[in-house]
């Protein structure tokens, strides 16, 4: 029987001004501890996004301090496929393609061994992250989703999941869901044109048209969160501020803890590298701090509950 932790749970990406995965310039021990300190206190469980450095750096302060968080280690996969319905640009040359294929090979492979030299901090790896949605930039097809997950089930002993939008596994993902030991799945209201007043319920909605669909497949809640600040791209700007963020982590948390369901908020801290070049970008402002480390009201309540 599949026995998870329990604890809050954060996603964890702590890029700051100048830094970001795409330029290969990723956050010093020192920051990733100080960020590690921050969090330590109020959540037990961290998801990471990927094997790149930063994971490395993540898992060896984990060790080296001694701090009580376990960890959803994940893989990123890179597009192996064009997807043409992408808004955003899904669609690359062919040796790009390949290029892709071979970096994913490898990414898994670091996946493994990471898994493997950290058992006592990895409770879970996910193979991969919103690569088969209809608009993914990084689109992998199905039947590679499979082989991916056999090999690496093959080689961890934890359990293994795929993260991936609630809308994939109602349909495209059926055959996906008996190689995993849980389904993953993401729900964002306000990207959805939600107000907060009914954002937990459609949530749970979510949840509940995925777990109508795999009746005994445990399910965790791998991203849920709500913006901050906002140009009205993909959500109504209104909506993205600091007081509806706060009213929705502190439902999300007490629904979730409630219901006995795993639930990762997403996300810590603020990231400046994502999405376009305008400031009120909203792919930036999902944290519950900002990029200075400085707590939004979200954060601010769970601080002032006792530890």
């Amino acid at each position: 029987m599949l026995r998870l932790p329990t604890g809050n749970a954060i996603c964890y990406s702590g890029y700051r001004e100048g830094q970001g995965p795409d330029r290969r310039i990723f956050p010093s021990l020192a920051q990733i501890r100080e960020d590690l300190h921050l969090l330590a206190p109020h959540f037990q469980l961290l998801r990471l996004y990927d094997c790149s450095p930063h994971a490395e750096r993540v898992l060896q302060v984990i060790r080296e301090d001694r701090l009580p968080l376990r960890v959803m280690l994940g893989a990123y996969l890179a597009a192996e496929m064009n997807n043409f319905g992408c808004p955003w640009g899904g669609s690359y040359p062919e040796d790009q393609l390949d290029a892709n294929w071979r970096e994913n090979d490898a990414e898994l492979e670091r996946l493994v061994q990471l898994a493997r030299g950290h058992e006592d901090i990895v409770f879970s790896v996910a193979v991969g992250n919103e690569a088969t949605v209809d608009w993914t930039d990084h689109y992998v097809p199905v039947p590679q989703m499979l082989e991916y997950v056999r090999r690496v089930k093959s080689r961890v002993r934890q359990p293994v999941t795929f993260c991936e939008n609630y809308v994939p596994w109602q349909h495209k993902l059926r055959e996906l869901v008996p190689l995993l030991d849980f389904i993953s799945v993401h729900t964002y209201p306000v990207w959805e044109y939600k107000h907060i007043h009914e954002a937990l319920d459609y949530t749970r909605h979510n949840v509940e048209s995925v777990a109508r669909c795999h009746p005994g497949k445990p399910i965790v809640i791998t991203e849920a969160g709500w913006c901050t600040a906002s140009n009205g791209r993909g959500m109504i700007a209104e909506h993205a501020v600091q007081e509806m963020q706060a009213i929705y982590v502190a439902e999300l948390m007490a629904w979730a803890r409630e219901a006995g369901i795993l639930c990762f908020v997403f996300e810590a801290f603020d990231e400046p590298w994502k999405g376009s070049a305008d400031p009120l970008e909203p792919e930036k402002h999902w944290g519950l701090f900002t990029v200075d480390r400085r707590p939004k009201a979200a954060m601010q309540a769970l601080m002032a509950e006792p530890v």
